[in-house]
């Protein structure tokens, strides 16, 4: 509903600016809203990477703390951060949306004020209104996924991988109480991989299937969408 005037009680419509000054007060007020919103999704994002690198110290202390703890720990990790990463996913798509209505006012508007003689292309300005009457996510959620492995997580994965595979070659937990007896062929590092019931044969072909996909996943989507198409420095 209309905001009423408490003088003459009478609904009170927004106008739309009718001079250079008034439009450019609404660009204004309109970019620094968008850096706010941009903002606070950054530091989502950023929230959910400390996350994931406080995880895997935490992981790692508790797997190389004694060497009678079990390598699935270090699996479980796995795990966890992979659900981490979605959660960064969802957020970088709802940072991308803002980001780029930032970059495509800062390209066409503001670079264009910058640069004398340089004349404003007004078709920037139309797909802008699209969008904000119309807003929608740039990206998919695989491209989300990833960009923020090539980013930052494929190197988490790794550390991760490095560790086990250290963990499960240097060190074999026995099934029985005593101390851990050291891995000295390829059959006993196998045998030494299984979780519970789980073969030890079953569990390398996860965890390779698994980092497989991983690479798979990073390099599929190679090039982002939007107004960081082409463009090197992003986020």
């Amino acid at each position: 509903m209309s905001a009423l005037d408490p003088i003459v009680n009478q609904p009170i419509h927004p106008v739309l600016p009718t001079t250079s000054t008034e439009s450019v007060t609404l660009l204004v007020h309109y970019y620094r809203g968008e850096i706010g919103r941009a903002l606070s999704w950054r530091d989502r994002i950023d929230r959910t990477t400390n996350w994931a690198i406080t995880v895997v110290a935490a992981m790692l202390s508790i797997s190389f703390s004694t060497p009678t703890t079990h390598h699935g720990i270090l699996i479980f990790s796995m795990a966890l951060i992979m659900l981490i990463l979605a959660i960064e996913s969802r957020r970088y798509r709802f940072y991308d949306v803002y980001r780029n209505r930032l970059r495509r006012m800062e390209r066409y508007y503001i670079a264009a004020a910058f640069a004398s003689g340089a004349e404003i292309n007004s078709e920037w300005s139309n797909i802008m209104a699209d969008d904000l009457r119309n807003p929608h996510l740039s990206i998919s959620f695989n491209q989300a996924v990833a960009h923020r492995l090539r980013r930052n997580y494929i190197w988490i994965f790794l550390v991760l991988l490095a560790a086990w595979l250290f963990k499960t070659a240097y060190l074999k937990v026995p099934s029985t109480a005593g101390d851990p007896g050291s891995v000295h062929t390829a059959t006993q590092w196998v045998e030494g991989l299984a979780l519970g019931p789980i073969p030890g044969g079953v569990v390398l072909v996860g965890v390779f299937t698994f980092y497989a996909w991983l690479t798979f996943a990073m390099f599929r989507h190679s090039r982002l969408t939007g107004e960081f198409a082409s463009e090197s420095i992003h986020v």
